[in-house]
């Protein structure tokens, strides 16, 4: 079965002359476009701020919000809020909506400051002596819930942790003692510090900005948020600013092999202990929502104690007696977060679904689930009354703000509203290559979803080299979403057609699928990746499979790797981002220990067998292709060195190989210029081995 999101027919494309004239997608262009985010709305539904970042021709980036008066129809388009240079993040608004709340390095830290509407000046409402990373304003308008990187044995004075780390600078010594894990994170050394949550007044009129605040999570060992990649979702204020309630792991020295997440409700005074409302689950526990009344708490949670990929299912605690239920216990989808109607009877939510990332309404009495808002991947959800304002992509598009009305009860959703450009009216000499999603019959005999995107020259009749790529995760997708990082659409603008495989392990087709990887990283997902290709040359005659060229990041770079040394046929060059070579070092050099101790059942130590039948290091002796091996020296979730070893099997061999060394980057390639010398380097290599 094919189904089909091509704009016009292909063959209606193909015949046009305009297509034939125009240029394909190109990094550089990528790099350039405007990016927006995060919309918010106004609690009459009258008015969203949205965030908007912009790149200049140096590649130095700046952000600023935008607001937009939705109760006029006419063609305006949204006007910039913030002033220019202030590089501003973080928005959320007043409860009446008349003034928009902003953080901003702009005095040399990340401070809060606020905004009226009308465009008056920005006012530093914070001056503290460390850096607000995020943050809730109470409800009330007259606080701020805010956490801040501190060491906390003297969380009592926010100062001391810059005083603090001027002593460690200025200290001949350099060396660090540890004696227990996180030794590392994702990009940066534990240098002793957590995520803290604190609570400070907010000042009055015109009153100087505040420079105090107590500190309410410092005497749990525990980051709030998480890191590296928690944010204000983890923590919120009740209704009546009586208490909050945080997300937190505190797991002692076992930290680094635990996702046992617990809510815990703080006093805001601060005046009683924490309590963990959610001690009985061992799990990942997150995303902590109140009620309009205050009495039920809606979080997510998982199941399965160290398993960061299990389904996070919706659930609602009633406060006074502390039992919890799941909410549409058989919808078999991940819960991306919770939105919550003001009348506390529908969640908003969005999940990986079958190739895209829809936005749903999940009926909290009932549990039924319909699909709101699909065609793509939606990102960013906000809801007022009946108004809903999104961030939504597609493979033919970056992020649009788009905003609409909700159905009434059961009813269809309505026409959006876009209040940004698509990419293809940004880029009107671009022409962007046509996508289908497309099925086969995979490991187990069970159906496995694809895409192929067409060049962006296609032409009916002739084939193409493509360009093959593998979703990292494991647990991920390659849908119909947007990438900064890998984007089809980089590639078909080179001339080359792109097949992509949601093989077994993917997201977004029931959690069994995605179990189904766990202790078979080399076996069923290659068998759907090698029946994928096989179906998608017998179903697009378009594709040329003797010019073909594998690519993959993190676990695709992996099953580079592996199809290196086990299925390396139908390949004329390989290309491998900081991929696993050696499944034991991968055991015992990663920071975050439950992913491989999870996904290869147990520890290296206690284990062996299981890290040693996917690795691809045993099998380097049946390389043969050309390589392509792209590393970042601060990638601590796959360390360099993985990187270093594949390219020196490369090497040692005599087979053609590069090695292109990030100094500055993590497990992504996230700086402008870096982006820029990454795809020309794999374009480069693609050309040289399968043409154009």
């Amino acid at each position: 079965m094919k189904l089909r999101h091509a704009l016009l027919p292909l063959s209606l494309l193909a015949a046009l002359p305009s297509v034939a004239a125009a240029r394909g997608l190109d990094v550089r262009d990528m790099i350039a476009m405007d990016r927006v985010s995060s919309p918010v709305l106004s609690a009459d539904g009258g008015t969203v701020v949205f965030a908007k970042r912009s790149v200049d021709t140096a590649h130095k980036a700046s952000s600023a919000l935008y607001v937009r008066n939705l109760r006029t129809r006419d063609a305006a388009p949204p006007k910039q809020l913030t002033p220019a240079g202030w590089n501003v993040n973080s928005a959320s608004l007043s409860a009446d909506g008349r003034t928009v709340y902003f953080l901003s390095a702009k005095n040399g830290s990340q401070q809060l400051y606020a905004q009226a509407l009308d465009g008056a000046v920005p006012r530093q409402l914070t001056d503290f002596p460390v850096d607000v990373d995020s943050y809730h304003v109470s409800p009330q308008d007259d606080r701020v819930l805010f956490s801040a990187g501190v060491f906390q044995d003297c969380a009592s004075d926010l100062a001391c942790t810059s005083r603090k780390l001027a002593d460690r600078k200025d200290a001949k010594a350099s060396g660090q003692v540890f004696d227990s894990m996180f030794v590392r994170h994702w990009d940066t050394w534990n240098d002793g510090r957590r995520n803290t949550l604190f609570v400070a007044p907010l000042p009055a009129g015109k009153a100087a900005a505040v420079k105090g605040a107590s500190a309410l999570s410092a005497m749990l060992a525990g980051d709030a948020p998480s890191k590296p990649f928690g944010g204000n979702d983890d923590f919120a204020w009740s209704p009546d600013g009586a208490s909050v309630v945080a997300s937190i792991r505190v797991a002692g020295h076992e930290e680094p092999w635990s996702t046992n997440f617990d809510l815990y409700r703080f006093d805001a005074a601060g005046t009683q202990a924490p309590v963990n409302l959610t001690a009985a689950n061992k799990a990942w526990d997150a995303g902590p929502v109140f009620s309009a009344d205050g009495k039920t708490l809606f979080y997510r949670a998982m199941k399965r104690p160290g398993f960061e990929a299990d389904r996070f299912a919706l659930m609602a605690m009633d406060l006074a007696s502390g039992n919890s239920r799941e909410i549409a216990a058989d919808w078999d989808r991940s819960a991306g977060g919770i939105v919550l109607s003001a009348d506390g009877g529908t969640i908003y939510t969005t999940a990986d679904d079958m190739g895209e990332h829809p936005l749903f309404a999940v009926d909290v009495a009932s549990g039924k689930v319909d699909k709101l808002i699909g065609d793509g991947s939606v990102t960013a959800v906000d809801v007022a009354g009946d108004s809903v304002a999104i961030t939504r992509n597609s493979l033919k598009s970056n992020d649009q703000v788009l905003v609409g009305m909700l159905p009434a009860a059961g009813g269809t959703m309505g026409a959006l509203r876009a209040l940004t450009p698509a990419a293809d009216e940004v880029l009107k000499d671009v022409q962007f290559g046509d996508y289908e999603q497309f099925s086969f019959k995979g490991w187990n005999n069970d159906t496995v979803h694809g895409y192929v995107v067409k060049p962006h020259d296609y032409q009916e009749g002739k084939r193409y080299p493509v360009a093959f790529l593998i979703h990292g995760g494991p647990q991920g997708s390659f849908g119909n979403g947007w990438s900064y990082r890998w984007n089809p659409q980089t590639y078909t603008g080179q001339g080359y057609a792109v097949v992509m495989i949601d093989f077994h392990g993917s997201t977004g087709y029931g959690q069994a699928f995605t179990d189904a990887i766990s202790q078979h990283w080399g076996d069923r997902p290659l068998e759907d990746l090698q029946k994928g290709w096989d179906s998608a040359l017998k179903q697009y005659a378009f594709l040329d499979g003797d010019k073909a060229c594998a690519l993959g990041a993190s676990y695709g770079g992996f099953m580079v790797n592996w199809i290196a040394g086990n299925w390396n046929s139908p390949f004329k060059c390989l290309v491998n981002h900081d991929g696993v070579f050696d499944q034991r070092m991968m055991g015992y050099a990663t920071e975050e220990l439950w992913f491989t101790e999870w996904e290869q059942g147990g520890t290296p130590f206690a284990k062996p067998a299981n890290y040693e039948k996917f690795n691809p290091v045993n099998h380097v002796a049946d390389w043969k292709k050309p390589i392509l091996i792209i590393h970042g020296q601060q990638d601590f979730r796959i360390p360099v060195e993985q990187g270093l070893a594949a390219f020196t099997a490369a090497q040692r061999q005599g087979i053609e190989s590069k090695f292109l060394y990030f100094p500055d980057e993590n497990h992504w390639v996230l700086k402008p210029a870096n982006s820029v010398l990454w795809h020309d380097t794999v374009n480069a290599w693609l050309k040289q081995h399968i043409g154009n």
